[in-house]
């Protein structure tokens, strides 16, 4: 703790320049030698916390890297790759940044804590249609979709009544589905269950088990759907599949939080790809 008794110095001092200071003080703090005067105690909290495990997908990458196999070929994220394995920036995403740059108006201004208010409604207005009615719709930016699972799941749980029988909200999410969704809705505080998606043995949509896992879970559940390109299968229920998915999801009063990370993305489509959304909002549902 930084402590400054000498009243003259405290006030010729700016508040930039005391936190500065209480910075460099704390870095020391945090990088010393225990032999040092800025010695941290031998049992500093710092030193009960375990190491994390390792990310699956960046391990994969960097199994990637050291492959010497010459047709080797990088499937561990979704990204466009030329054919030397590089990143391949879309023309659509260069003009955009080109058009960015070019714009004398733009500025650097603090947004809101909602996110950038123009942003959010063309967001919106992308997913739900551009003729879409968007009064009864709120919005906020998040940082990426880590962010928006973790900001949706903190929501629910606050929120969402648990079932009867519940200490936490639950949320059903498929199986297999995006690595970061179990932890990010346990750090949430909701019960993270699985209901069934896909069947390895014949590679396909195991609709049958998913009709009846979400039958069998508690009525009011939270059930989290893929938008499109279902992560990691890309394997994605037929329209015909969605509807009564909807109406099983109505019948149950269920809640549906919606990852839609690949829109435009599954069939080249954009509007094609937001059909499963747009479905559940036109019959009701109050979707997030």
């Amino acid at each position: 703790v930084l402590n400054i008794n000498n009243q003259k110095t405290s006030r010729q001092m700016s508040t930039s320049t005391y936190s500065k200071l209480a910075l460099a003080l704390l870095f020391a703090t945090l990088t010393a030698d225990t032999t040092t005067a800025f010695a941290m105690p031998n049992q500093s909290y710092l030193s009960t916390i375990p190491e994390g495990p390792p990310d699956a997908i960046l391990g994969i990458a960097e199994a990637f890297k050291s492959c010497t196999d010459a047709n080797k070929v990088n499937v561990c994220v979704g990204a466009y790759r030329d054919s030397t394995g590089k990143p391949w920036i879309l023309p659509s995403v260069r003009k955009a940044e080109a058009s960015l740059l070019a714009d004398a108006s733009a500025n650097k201004e603090y947004a809101p804590i909602a996110g950038d208010a123009a942003y959010v409604k063309l967001a919106l207005g992308f997913a739900y249609g551009a003729d879409a009615d968007l009064s009864n719709v709120a919005g906020v930016q998040s940082l990426s979709g880590t962010g928006a699972c973790r900001i949706g799941g903190h929501f629910l749980s606050k929120f969402v009544p648990k079932p009867e029988g519940f200490d936490k909200v639950p949320i059903y999410i498929p199986s297999p589905t995006w690595g970061n969704h179990i932890a990010i809705f346990n750090e949430a505080g909701m019960d993270v269950r699985r209901y069934r998606y896909y069947d390895s043995k014949t590679n396909r949509l195991d609709y049958d088990g998913l009709i009846e896992d979400l039958k069998d879970a508690p009525e009011g559940s939270v059930i989290l759907l893929h938008a499109c390109a279902h992560n990691p299968t890309g394997c994605d229920p037929t329209m015909d599949q969605w509807k009564a998915i909807s109406d099983l999801i109505k019948t149950k009063s269920h809640h549906v939080f919606f990852d839609s990370a690949y829109q435009g993305f599954a069939s080249g489509d954009a509007e094609a790809d937001a059909s499963a959304l747009r479905h559940f909002v036109s019959e009701g549902h109050q979707v997030v």
